[in-house]
């Protein structure tokens, strides 16, 4: 972790707590206005705290989300889960404990509600799936764990949401009131840059170390880690800040080959994460360094190519590596050979687990956003333009040499350039790579997509 980064402004703090399935991620969507955790009728589906911002009453709250809470030993992985779980708590402002109404009260909710009470955090009892009458029985038994008067609600229905914000604004120190940003530029004015931090996104086959990277970044053990596969099942979304500004830091599942993702569960954390993936601005491509490049990995950067977002080849493990020059050259020619528009990517080879070589995953980050934000002015584009048409003249289409006449960059994120001519949709791929090339090398855009748009122009007096 380098020493720029920090934390982005501290918000009230909402933690909603409770033993598995009793519909936290369900309340967790509820509150943050969209469907941004995972939610499935089977136990313990959320295994890292999830975050995210609420409005309520015009005002901001982060609310995180939590891995139900159960006694397991520390170093199995629902002992990690509920570690992590406490430690949020530790963190709040306000914990909202919630119990099934339904299912009444049960050893575990007694137990956790015991540990509450001594954590010295403010707690509202919850009493969800409450729905009609369903749990009216439950939420009078709930006043036996000590927590005070229980707030009936469904989560899943909606019902008595309005209350709960009520109480929550009431209870958490005074939060910073929403600010509605206009979205609409000058006329005639593309907004290239939308505001709020910049969004990345980190993904990858499943153990090729992204959480740990992520809890490296943080300086913290935010992600739940260890030796099993598949462990991150939802993406989980972190705010940092660099010297350079605020970043969005976006965890991701790990990503298998369609064939072998079976499970319904699986399904839905490989779509979260093919969403995140779609919503970043720059993606950290994470492989295994010593495993090498697989086809899941290059699938994994055509997606990211084919979404037009900037890409950073990431080389984890590289404590672990033998012949380092060596497997450096071989990853990226791998991915360069089969992927030609990511020519010239950054390549950034660390080890997660020491942190050795973190700190310039950043910078790299920032000079790739750099460049997919880049822009050409018209004239300078068009000189190189005269000069590429006089080293290799258009080619011939039915007997007749194609007639390009200029080039406009219409806009970046990606670099999205137009080019004019007679019959200029007819362009061969070839002479389209041949430009784009020269585009990539001319103007410095190495590792980022281009596209080449073509506009044909009819002649007036051909009729």
């Amino acid at each position: 972790m380098t020493d720029t980064i920090s934390t982005p402004e501290t918000l009230p703090t909402v933690v909603i707590a409770g033993r598995p399935n009793v519909g936290k991620s369900t309340l967790f969507n509820r509150l943050v206005g969209r469907r941004q955790a995972l939610v499935s009728d089977m136990p313990g589906v959320t295994r890292d705290r999830k975050e995210g911002e609420a409005h309520i009453r015009g005002r901001r709250i982060r609310i995180i989300d939590t891995a139900g809470l159960e006694e397991a030993a520390p170093e199995t992985l629902f002992g990690r889960m509920r570690a992590s779980s406490e430690m949020a708590v530790t963190q709040a402002h306000l914990v909202l404990f919630c119990i099934d109404a339904r299912s009444g009260i049960t050893p575990a909710d007694a137990h956790f509600a015991q540990w509450l009470r001594r954590q010295n955090v403010p707690v509202l009892l919850v009493a969800n799936k409450a729905e009609g009458r369903a749990g009216t029985e439950g939420a009078m038994e709930a006043y036996s764990l000590g927590l005070g008067t229980p707030l009936a609600l469904s989560a899943e229905h909606g019902e008595g949401l309005s209350d709960l914000m009520g109480e929550i604004i009431d209870r958490v120190p005074k939060a910073p009131r929403v600010i509605e940003r206009s979205r609409r530029g000058e006329e005639g004015e593309e907004e290239e840059r939308p505001p709020g931090p910049l969004r990345l996104a980190i993904v990858g086959r499943p153990n090729a170390g992204k959480s740990t990277l992520l809890n490296c970044l943080l300086g913290e053990e935010r992600m739940i880690t260890g030796p099993e596969a598949g462990l991150t099942r939802d993406s989980i979304s972190v705010d940092i800040e660099d010297e350079h500004g605020p970043i969005r830091l976006v965890d991701t599942a790990g990503m298998r080959r369609r064939a072998r993702v079976e499970q319904h569960l699986e399904r839905m954390s490989v779509s979260a994460s093919i969403e995140a993936l779609k919503m970043a601005e720059v993606v950290v491509l994470t492989i295994d360094a010593t495993l090498g490049v697989h086809e899941q990995d290059l699938q994994l950067a055509r997606l990211i190519e084919r979404e037009g977002r900037a890409c950073v080849l990431a080389l984890n493990k590289w404590d672990a590596v033998e012949d380092r020059a060596a497997t450096r050259q071989a990853i990226a020619d791998r991915i360069e050979t089969s992927m030609a528009q990511v020519r010239g990517i950054s390549v950034v080879t660390f080890s997660a687990l020491t942190g050795a070589g973190v700190h310039r995953l950043l910078p790299a980050v920032r000079h790739t956003h750099e460049v997919w934000n880049s822009r050409v002015t018209t004239g300078e584009l068009n000189r190189w333009f005269e000069e590429a048409l006089e080293r290799h003249q258009p080619p011939l289409v039915d007997g007749r040499r194609l007639k390009l006449r200029y080039m406009t960059q219409a806009k970046s994120r990606p670099p999205t350039f137009i080019l004019f001519g007679t019959r200029a949709e007819l362009l061969p791929d070839s002479y389209k790579r041949y430009l784009v090339n020269g585009l990539r090398e001319t103007f410095h855009m190495p590792g980022v997509p281009i596209r080449l748009q073509l506009r044909g122009t009819k002649n007036p007096y051909a009729e």
